[in-house]
């Protein structure tokens, strides 16, 4: 009797599964010789290809500056790959720049830097941080820090070709006619604050000597009524801050005409000054007992009269 089960003609489910279960369980037939060495040969090839693929790239060798660098310094390090760097922030014509520097690289090389930076040829340059940067030293020696900001005057050759000949004229024309009078510390009007005496906390003189201005303010001077006064120069805002008692003015560099000066009698080693606000002779700001070795400096930062050449 036959066993119940599927119609003929149709085969049970699974039997294809099972089929093909014993298929793979059925042993591998033995390779002969010709076949083992022909698959041993593929084999070898395809480890050698994946080998190739998966080099991996020459390391830099220790202590390569190359490897050191960071990425981010980019061209802003000035060629200082593998070198301490400093931020700097280098202001010039109300104009900031964010670099990265070595720290030490010298003054000169910093010129060429704010060279490539704003057009400025070093020449032009009075580059200043707490004073004048030494072209010789490094920044390192002259204590520069990260964020430090360096202040940078001058004028490009175009500027210098563009000068305002007129406010030039004013000046001989202003020079030629002191010449004329008698000294200005003999007038009147000046004489009454001279007349007091040296201020006790005048700052110090050096007589024949000329320096860049100080990091302070110049304190311990005359204005024309007798008061104290002092002078303040925010070269990173292009301003002149006059002080006194009573108030600050903040006046910019460019508003003043002019700057006269003459040594006072007696005691050469200080001048008298005056800063012409206005166009005529009125409105001058008079300020006594300048120490002298700050008098050119006082007149190349407020008119820009670097030395070009």
């Amino acid at each position: 009797m036959a066993a119940a089960g599927a119609p003929d003609g149709m085969e049970e489910p699974g039997m294809d599964t099972e089929a093909e279960m014993v298929a793979t369980e059925v042993p591998a037939r033995p390779l002969n010789c010709v076949e083992a060495e022909a698959a041993a040969g593929a084999a070898a090839e395809d480890s050698c290809a994946a080998r190739g693929s998966l080099q991996p790239a020459p390391a830099q060798p220790p202590g390569d500056p190359a490897a050191q660098a960071s990425v981010s310094n980019g061209e802003d390090a000035g060629g200082g790959a593998g070198r301490e760097l400093v931020d700097l922030k280098i202001i010039w014509n109300k104009t900031k720049h964010d670099v990265k520097f070595p720290l030490d690289s010298t003054g000169s090389e910093l010129k060429q830097k704010i060279h490539s930076i704003t057009g400025l040829p070093p020449a032009m340059q009075k580059v200043m941080y707490k004073g004048l940067v030494p072209e010789d030293k490094t920044l390192r020696e002259i204590k520069v820090t990260s964020g430090a900001k360096i202040m940078v005057v001058g004028s490009t050759i175009n500027d210098v070709l563009a000068v305002n000949t007129p406010k030039d004229a004013a000046q001989q024309g202003a020079k030629a006619e002191e010449n004329k009078k008698e000294p200005l510390c003999r007038q009147k009007q000046h004489r009454k604050v001279l007349d007091k005496g040296k201020p006790e906390d005048v700052m110090p003189s050096v007589k024949g000597a000329q320096e860049h201005l100080p990091t302070v303010p110049l304190s311990g001077m005359y204005n024309k009524s007798g008061g104290k006064v002092r002078l303040t120069f925010k070269l990173e805002q292009d301003q002149l801050w006059i002080g006194t008692k009573e108030r600050t003015e903040k006046l910019p560099m460019g508003s003043i005409k002019n700057v006269v000066s003459e040594p006072i009698e007696g005691h050469e080693d200080y001048h008298m000054m005056a800063f012409q606000l206005g166009p005529t002779e009125a409105s001058y700001y008079w300020v006594y007992w300048v120490p002298t070795q700050y008098v050119d400096a006082i007149k190349d930062t407020v008119l820009g009269k670097w030395q070009y050449f």
